[in-house]
């Protein structure tokens, strides 16, 4: 009889050994996975926009969301108000780790670094853009890795 109660507290230890070892396994899987997750994630460098002329505006925070309209409409994640300025004027987005400007047909259109945008073109930190009448000077922060 003690014989079966030993064999039986045997199999209890060892299938108790191996819940938490396949517990620990799935755990340290996990977190492993999180890590991998968050390190590969492409961080977004930030975006301000400051404007060359004080009386038109002021300093932009900088944005790390990875679009940002620019216009006189309200809902504009970066309103400007001025007449030359369309409501929807141009699209700041960032993709292929560079921020782009696009011109959203705006009346009197998107300039960088005084050559008109057509098509979507890369700015770079130092770069002059100018919507309507309004110049503002881009400033790029570099991407810094974050360590966890």
């Amino acid at each position: 009889m003690s014989g079966i109660i030993l064999l039986v507290l045997r199999i209890l230890l060892s299938a108790a050994l191996y819940a938490f070892l396949g517990w620990a396994v799935i755990t340290i899987w996990r977190d492993l996975r999180a890590q991998g997750q968050s390190i590969s994630a492409p961080a977004i460098p930030a975006l301000s926009l400051s404007a060359l002329e004080q009386e038109r505006g002021g300093e932009m925070r900088p944005v790390e969301a990875p679009e940002v309209i620019i216009g006189r409409s309200a809902s504009s994640d970066h309103p400007i108000s001025d007449e030359t300025v369309s409501a929807r004027h141009a699209r700041l987005s960032y993709h292929h780790n560079q921020w782009w400007v696009e011109d959203l047909k705006s009346t009197n259109g998107t300039y960088l670094n005084d050559e008109r945008v057509n098509v979507p073109t890369v700015m770079v930190s130092g770069d002059e853009l100018r919507c309507g009448q309004v110049r503002m000077l881009v400033a790029i922060e570099e991407k810094i890795q974050k360590m966890s």
